[in-house]
């Protein structure tokens, strides 16, 4: 199963925001730092704060930063707002395109891997995901990461 790049660049604002909860983060800054463009970049921003997980403030002074704790945010939770499909093969949306429809126990296989899968990113909050502040051994992510 592979990501789509709008998660991708979701979990990226997301990481981003947590480890700048000090000020307001723009657009523009992000778009610059991730070498993303600022138009995809802002239909990714524009979903998070249709979601909840993120504010944006407009105006001077204005910007982004999280809508809730980063410990109360689950990557498994991103990772389902943000994805469209999550339907690893055509038949779990249209069991008719399948020939095996009948004795095919590939699709329970696929489903209960899938649900393994999104249990294991429900099991990792952002806030686990965040740069440790100076000094600190959290942040076991990041490090395993760098």
């Amino acid at each position: 199963m592979q990501l789509t790049q709008h998660t991708d660049y979701a979990l990226r604002v997301l990481i981003h925001l947590g480890d700048n909860t000090d000020r307001r983060v723009t657009i523009s800054e992000m778009s610059a730092y991730f070498d993303i463009s600022r138009s995809h970049l802002m239909k990714v921003v524009n979903h998070l704060v249709r979601e909840g997980f993120v504010i944006g403030t407009r105006g001077k002074g204005g910007g982004l930063r999280l809508g809730r704790d980063a410990a109360a945010i689950t990557v498994g939770e991103v990772v389902r707002c943000m994805e469209r499909n999550l339907d690893l093969v055509r038949c779990f949306s249209d069991p008719s395109v399948c020939v095996l429809a009948s004795g095919c126990k590939l699709k329970l296989a696929l489903k209960n891997a899938l649900q393994a899968f999104l249990a294991s990113l429900d099991a990792v909050t952002l806030a686990e995901l965040l740069a440790p502040a100076r000094g600190s051994s959290e942040g076991l992510y990041y490090a395993a990461a760098s």
